[in-house]
């Protein structure tokens, strides 16, 4: 593999898949989208549109768009996984006898294999014995696919590949980072999700800026404790990956976490809110992934779990504030952090 001009093969035809192919193809990549929905990827072919996930926007006319898996990923030089997190095992399962041998494998996909809790590396390492990487940060997939300005890092124990897959995101508009700290960077891209909802429901409740920013503020605090028990590099949470993302998942109204939270403060269901949003909300199963993996190291995350019980209507959004607001006082940061 070479960092020149490759052959890439983007798996999932979602708003970020569609965005991430959309910016390869820009930069000259020779690039194929495979999707599931015919009505999507016809459209994306024929009228160089995405009208279910990213209405009204442009795609570049040399993006290429499938249903055939096989034929997708049989000549990529490497392949970039954007499915929901409950649907990455399945994927990289079917793709591992169907692509080139050599071929490495990326993943913006953001959360843990549903269930087991595993980090979606460990779900990838089962199957390739090949380069693999996670690509994640701050990055809305409507603003992405309009070429709006955009930093993002690409972490894995591979530099060679991680340059492969950053030089073919990086442009103009989009600056790509690399770095070695898989499991850090996926515990961000992943917590945030959940950390977002509690801001939402602040929002929602007009609890105030205040409120907002410490909920931010404490909730990254959360992340570091899981992540110092679990192993990863504390400097990966300060930068793209953890910090980043948190506050864009927690501050904008494309996300679609925080705009359960949002929905949850005003007083509507989760069922509601859901079928409103009308994707994928990675926070509902993230949760308990994150309760479980705290549970396991001894690890004290009381936002998170907050949101947990919020989510499966265990308490209401106004209970759980109260039960923030009456914990005990003490040090910011205690001397083990």
């Amino acid at each position: 593999m070479s960092s020149t001009l490759s052959k890439i093969a983007v798996l999932g035809a979602g708003s970020w898949g569609t965005a991430l192919a959309t910016l390869i193809a820009r930069n000259g990549h020779e690039t194929v989208l495979w999707g599931r929905d015919s009505a999507v990827v016809s459209a994306i072919d024929t009228t160089h549109e995405n009208p279910r996930y990213l209405p009204g926007i442009p795609l570049p006319p040399s993006l290429r768009a499938t249903t055939d898996l096989a034929a997708c990923v049989k000549d990529a030089d490497w392949i970039l996984v954007v499915v929901p997190s409950h649907a990455f095992a399945e994927t990289v399962a079917a793709i591992a006898p169907l692509k080139r041998a050599d071929a490495g494998v990326a993943w913006a996909t953001k959360g843990f294999e549903p269930g087991s809790g595993r980090f979606l590396h460990e779900v990838a390492s089962e199957h390739f014995d090949v380069p693999l990487a996670v690509v994640t940060g701050p990055s809305f997939a409507k603003e992405v696919a309009q070429g709006l300005p955009t930093a993002l890092t690409v972490h894995g124990p591979d530099a060679d590949f991680n340059e492969i897959v950053a030089n073919s995101l990086h442009s103009s508009t989009f600056r790509a980072y690399t770095g070695n700290d898989m499991l850090g960077a996926e515990l961000g891209g992943a917590m945030k999700n959940v950390l977002a909802v509690a801001t939402g429901v602040a929002d929602g409740m007009n609890l105030g800026l205040n409120a907002r920013a410490g909920l931010i503020t404490r909730g990254l605090n959360e992340m570091m404790r899981l992540n110092q028990a679990l192993g990863g590099q504390a400097v990966t949470l300060m930068g793209l990956a953890g910090l980043g993302d948190l506050v864009l998942t927690s501050t904008g109204d494309l996300s679609r976490n925080r705009r359960l939270g949002l929905a949850l403060g005003r007083g509507q269901s989760i069922s509601e809110a859901v079928r409103e949003i009308g994707q994928v909300v990675e926070s509902v199963q993230t949760a308990d992934e994150v309760m479980r993996l705290a549970a396991r190291h001894g690890v004290e995350l009381p936002i998170s779990e907050a949101v947990q019980l919020t989510l499966h209507g265990t308490i209401t959004p106004a209970e759980g504030l109260a039960r923030l607001l009456s914990r005990e006082r003490k040090a910011e940061y205690p001397s083990s952090l």
